[in-house]
């Protein structure tokens, strides 16, 4: 049985806001073509073909859409997706759908179709207004934070399952408790923090996060976090639910959590497809499932190279006690979480010293 899972770009780098740490404008901008506009129908057929025909009866997939915006393609495009899908699919494959989202276009008619086709949303919202309104900017440089909220209301109204996905700048580190009790009052069960970096070829930016920053607020919403599981009130802050599922079960539920990449099927508008959204570029591209099946841009030598390639590590790391359970984390994410060449401080291992006991507790509770 094959479990596969694709994120697929249908409105390339294309976007109706203007973010201050977008960190795909930084991405694309390293290619020789930044942006290839909407996915054109036979783009989206033949990928859709090169994809099914390798998925058997009882085989799974995830499709999530991503972006730029993917929803600038518009509300057709995805209803037309579906419906080639539903065509292609084998009876007993089963098929799942994620759409992550800034929400700017979410009417009634787009939460109508979500809910349909049971998308679980990934709705953008940088917690309380203050930060939000710092850097999630539409074109006209304004503040989207209360069309945002709205949004959110509207999925809640309309029963469409969401997480939401806060981008951990340096600014809003310091205030964990703020982002805490934002979280409570929102009636937010499920958060995802992503750290803020800064751009592939630039040393720093005044948002991208720190090792220190990091630990500090990792350490404090973990003091606020913990207290309310053990009495039975369970919030999913999605780096204590991977650590959970890795230190009880064994599972990497999120790719570089223990130092290894593990290779995705991330495909642009064109066709094109990569192993990592944070390294689509020019020189790791594996195919384009245009022309190729999805087993051959998995089984692609650029994939291998990529997983496998080198990687120089201080010597902090190598005799650091958490080498099992981080084994140096995400190489993407390392100058801002996991080691400060100044004086070789990791967030991340200060962040276990403090909570690894009481995770290890709830482990055995699992």
């Amino acid at each position: 049985m094959k479990r596969l899972s694709l994120m697929l770009k249908p409105a390339s780098s294309l976007c109706n806001m203007r973010c201050q740490y977008c960190f795909y404008c930084d991405v694309s901008s390293l290619r020789d073509q930044s942006d290839f506009g909407i996915m054109t129908p036979e783009t989206r057929r033949l990928i859709l073909e090169h994809t099914f025909s390798q998925l058997a009866p009882k085989d799974s997939i995830t499709i999530a859409f991503q972006g730029g915006e993917p929803t600038l393609a518009g509300l057709d495009w995805f209803e037309q997706f579906t419906e080639e899908v539903s065509h292609l699919a084998q009876p007993g494959i089963q098929i799942s759908y994620a759409l992550q989202t800034n929400g700017t276009l979410l009417d009634d008619g787009w939460l109508r179709f979500l809910k349909k086709y049971s998308f679980l949303v990934g709705l953008s919202l940088d917690g309380p207004r203050e930060f939000h309104d710092a850097n999630r900017l539409d074109t006209a440089g304004k503040g989207t934070f209360h069309r945002i909220m709205t949004v959110k209301e509207n999925l809640d109204r309309f029963q469409v399952p969401y997480n939401v996905l806060m981008v951990l700048t340096n600014s809003m580190a310091r205030h964990p408790q703020q982002v805490w009790n934002f979280l409570v009052k929102q009636k937010i069960a499920y958060v995802q923090f992503v750290p803020c970096l800064a751009p592939l070829e630039s040393e720093k930016t005044p948002f991208a996060l720190t090792p220190k920053r990091y630990a500090d607020f990792y350490t404090q919403l973990f003091d606020l976090w913990y207290p309310q599981v053990c009495q039975g009130r369970f919030r999913s802050v999605k780096l204590f639910d991977d650590l959970l599922n890795l230190l009880a079960l064994g599972e990497e539920s999120a790719c570089g959590i223990t130092g290894k990449c593990r290779g995705q099927l991330i495909v642009e508008a064109d066709g094109s497809v990569y192993p990592c959204d944070f390294y689509a570029l020019d020189e790791w591209r594996l195919g384009n499932l245009r022309e190729n099946t999805i087993r051959e841009v998995y089984e692609a030598p650029q994939m291998s190279l990529f997983c496998s390639r080198p990687r120089e590590l201080p010597e902090e790391c190598k005799s650091c006690p958490y080498n099992s359970v981080c084994g140096c984390g995400c190489p993407r994410m390392f100058r801002e979480v996991f080691h400060s060449p100044q004086d070789g401080f990791c967030g991340h291992r200060a962040f276990l010293d403090s909570a690894i006991t009481r995770l290890q507790g709830l482990t055995r509770l699992l």
